[in-house]
């Protein structure tokens, strides 16, 4: 008896910790490939985001004990620049692999060779395992960023800055991952992350060297580009491809959000979140073409300081002052010519 109770103990210790490490809410269909696993959300969601959630904070702190500590010893940053760089060693290392990774599911889900895809067939209730576990990996990286605030010891300053896109990330990532939208969600977030990596990268450049301005200029047209892209393609994917689906009622059990109130909803939000990126943006080039002329006109002093002055012109009979020409003693030499006389 006291061997299978044991074995019920396991096997309900299995069960709790399938909970955790592996998405929920799967169903087996036929389809053309065979017998294919889909899933759905639910709120036992939270217990596997919980679980990868401290996967992160581990992640986290091994990239920077092994990795950013090291090259922070010999750059010998400032307090400031230290924090900073850390953000964006930390930053790269998340939007280098979810890059790669969203790129590989957009192309393996077929949504570049046919966009319409993205809206079409709507609700898209049902999802493959890499697009749910991507998603549910989203949300536990960018909840695990609150509390790597505290950890990392981060200025009070700059808490604000960093709460404000942590909370964007989230709640743009919920509401597609909630409404249904993956699948245009999955596309946005590859083109944001491409670009926030552009960024990064050229800061972790300015902080090992000032002089790399250029990557800057590279990255800035990128991120001009990006907007455009997500801004043309959310008014594509929701404002005109889901406005003509035929069934646009509200329904809470097929997961059908298209009606007008959720489509405007959701383009003022993207439409609000970019214009504010934007005016970000021109901010940063306003600062950095001041800094600039600010450092110009410190170097042509530096050199003017550097540089003596330049020694008068001297001739057989005096010099030149002012175009005219004088004696060594002040007078002119025609008075001189007229004394010697």
């Amino acid at each position: 008896m006291a061997i299978y109770a044991e074995i019920d103990r396991t096997s309900a210790t299995a069960k709790t910790a399938i909970v955790f490490i592996q998405p929920q809410y799967n169903i087996s269909t036929l389809s053309s490939e065979g017998e294919v696993t889909l899933y759905h959300y639910g709120w036992k969601d939270w217990a596997t985001i919980l679980f990868y959630l401290f996967i992160t904070i581990i992640l986290h702190a091994v990239v920077q004990e092994y990795v950013l500590d090291k090259v922070n010893r010999r750059l010998h940053l400032s307090k400031s620049k230290n924090t900073k760089f850390n953000e964006s060693g930390q930053l790269c290392v998340f939007y280098l692999v979810s890059s790669i990774w969203s790129l590989y599911v957009v192309c393996t889900e077929g949504y570049l060779l046919h966009p319409s895809s993205l809206w079409e067939n709507y609700p898209h209730v049902h999802l493959r395992f890499q697009v749910k576990f991507f998603y549910l990996t989203q949300l536990a990286y960018w909840l695990h960023a609150i509390p790597e605030l505290y950890f990392q010891k981060v200025r009070k300053e700059e808490i604000p800055r960093q709460l404000q896109y942590i909370a964007l990330y989230l709640l743009h990532i919920m509401a597609a991952y909630l409404l249904n939208l993956t699948r245009v969600g999955l596309v946005l977030l590859f083109l944001q992350y491409v670009s926030e990596l552009g960024f990064h990268i050229s800061r972790l450049f300015y902080f090992t060297d000032e002089n790399h301005h250029k990557m800057f200029d590279l990255w800035a047209v990128g991120f001009v580009c990006t907007r455009m892209v997500t801004l043309t393609l959310m008014f594509l994917a929701v404002g005109f491809g889901l406005s003509r689906a035929e069934d646009q009622n509200l329904d809470w059990e097929a997961g059908n959000f298209n009606t007008v109130f959720i489509r405007m909803t959701v383009l003022f939000l993207v439409c609000f979140t970019q214009s504010w990126l934007l005016w970000k943006f021109i901010r940063f080039q306003l600062r950095r073409w001041r800094e600039f002329r600010l450092e110009q006109a410190a170097r042509k002093r530096a050199a003017a300081k550097q540089n003596p002055s330049r020694s008068l012109k001297r001739d057989s009979v005096g010099h030149h002052e002012n175009g005219l020409v004088k004696a060594e003693n002040g007078t002119s030499p025609r008075l001189k010519k007229i004394k010697s006389t």
